[in-house]
């Protein structure tokens, strides 16, 4: 970070304007946009005055070198173990907190150095006065990273951390920094409510999860059977559709799931009777196609009901994709596709 975005940051965390900031400083409003800017910089006998004015050490203003690279994040996380390895924790932890005045604002250092530094406190079981209230700081800093990758990271550990330490409602807080999308926020939410004795809020939450779990690693499995097809690789388009209908079953999603994946490559094989057998097993478990929502599995979840007027719609519109011509031509002489789809192929 250069002197400028430094000192637009911190000028902006105080809540000063540049026109606030150059009245305290003696100097004009477009002096200070121009160091924002990095179009000029402030005189020598400013830094110190700036630095006391942002609240900031003169080491965090002039931290030119915050963007350390991988290879000098890596290199200072690989001298904190060796050093650990032959020094006192108190040592270490005085060379690190030394370290990280050099790089305040580099958020990759500050989380890898607050990991490695709270791993080493837990196996060595140190009990210093203070230390995790700093090593938490670190964390917290590191909430406020442009990385959303660190920001989660930083909160899980802090989730963690306060897990530890059966302060659940702390825990919970750190939550938020992880997206809805993200699976790992209701696995988390879930074991908090089992510690907090809510254990119907903890099965639903982990019913949820499952039941998401489901719906993603079908998806896959498709993807990687549409895959296979595509290579004609119709040996390996069978065994996805096997264990998509093992997943099915192992998930209670009912009879309809485990039978549906099967069409369409039964179609392609222009296999009559395995085309006939999955049409008509689908057909009779339409009214089932939710019955999921009565597995032990997901008790504790709550589904919305479906009306008898939606499984007949759902069952009409199965019968004319029955009739397509594209994919099911093959069997328009067939007395039992006939009687079971009510009409003639469609192109």
């Amino acid at each position: 970070m250069t002197l400028g975005k430094v000192i637009r940051k911190y000028r902006k965390l105080r809540n000063l304007t540049q026109e606030e900031m150059a009245g305290r400083l003696g100097v004009t409003a477009p002096a200070v946009n121009k160091w924002e800017n990095e179009n000029s910089y402030p005189d020598i006998t400013l830094i110190a005055p700036i630095a006391r004015l942002l609240g900031i050490s003169l080491d965090t203003l002039l931290s030119f070198r915050e963007e350390l690279t991988v290879e000098e994040i890596g290199a200072i996380i690989r001298e904190a173990d060796s050093r650990f390895q032959r020094e006192a924790f108190e040592e270490v932890l005085a060379w690190a907190k030394k370290k990280l005045e050099e790089y305040p604002n580099c958020g990759e250092l500050l989380m890898d150095m607050a990991v490695i530094l709270d791993a080493q406190r837990l196996v060595q079981k140190v009990a210093k006065p203070g230390l995790d209230e700093y090593i938490c700081s670190l964390y917290v800093r590191v909430l406020d990273s442009g990385e959303e990758g660190l920001r989660v990271r930083a909160a899980d550990a802090l989730v963690g951390f306060y897990m530890r330490k059966n302060e659940y409602e702390k825990a919970e807080k750190y939550l938020e920094y992880f997206s809805m999308q993200n699976p790992e926020r209701k696995r988390k939410q879930a074991q908090i409510y089992a510690e907090t004795g809510r254990s119907r809020e903890a099965y639903r939450t982990y019913e949820e999860l499952l039941f998401s779990d489901y719906q993603r690693a079908s998806m896959g499995l498709h993807g990687m059977y549409l895959l296979a097809m595509r290579e004609n690789d119709r040996q390996k388009a069978r065994w996805l559709v096997d264990k998509q209908k093992e997943l099915a079953r192992c998930f209670e999603m009912g009879k309809y799931y485990e039978v549906s994946c099967g069409l369409e490559l039964a179609a392609l094989e222009q296999d009559a009777d395995a085309v006939f057998s999955a049409m008509e097993e689908m057909l009779s478990s339409v009214g089932l196609i939710a019955d999921f929502r009565k597995a032990k599995l997901y008790e504790h979840m709550e589904f919305q009901e479906m009306r008898g007027e939606f499984l007949e719609k759902v069952k009409e519109n199965l019968r004319k994709s029955f009739r397509e011509e594209e994919c099911f031509g093959f069997l328009k002489d067939d007395e039992r596709w006939q009687a079971l789809t009510g009409g003639k192929a469609q192109g």
